[in-house]
């Protein structure tokens, strides 16, 4: 059975919707990338990813500042693909989106980005918990 895209970024949405990586830590490619455009470095490997985002989590539970993570799909780099749209303290104030890439199965990269505007993207609604 193929593994769809939109499922893997599911899994994602799923990690900040629910503040625990338990379920996407199985689907992450062994070399997975993150990369951000508002940060300089990218992040190389699935155990340096899983150690970042631990924190990012623990932060967000104790901060009162809620993360939100629901499916969509926007234009980018000439065609419309899957995302998840973040947004950051109410579900209105959309912050980003996020694109991915498959290889294998797994989820083998995640671009957090500002451009194309979360704003542009088609939301769906879904909010995978």
């Amino acid at each position: 059975m193929a593994v769809e895209l939109v499922d893997l970024l599911r899994a994602y949405a799923r990690m900040l919707n629910s503040l625990s990586y338990a379920r996407l830590a199985p689907v992450l490619h062994s070399h997975f990338q993150f990369a951000s455009q508002t940060v300089f470095s990218e992040i190389h490997g699935k155990q340096e990813f899983l150690e970042y985002m631990k924190p990012k989590l623990e932060a967000i539970a104790k901060g009162g500042s809620p993360v939100f993570a629901e499916m969509g799909s926007v234009s980018a780099y000439g065609k419309q693909q899957p995302c998840v749209i973040l947004a950051q303290d109410t579900r209105e104030n959309l912050v980003a989106v996020a694109l991915g890439q498959e290889r294998e199965g797994r989820l083998a990269r995640i671009d957090l980005c500002i451009v194309p505007p979360p704003a542009q993207a088609v939301r769906t609604g879904e909010y995978p918990a």
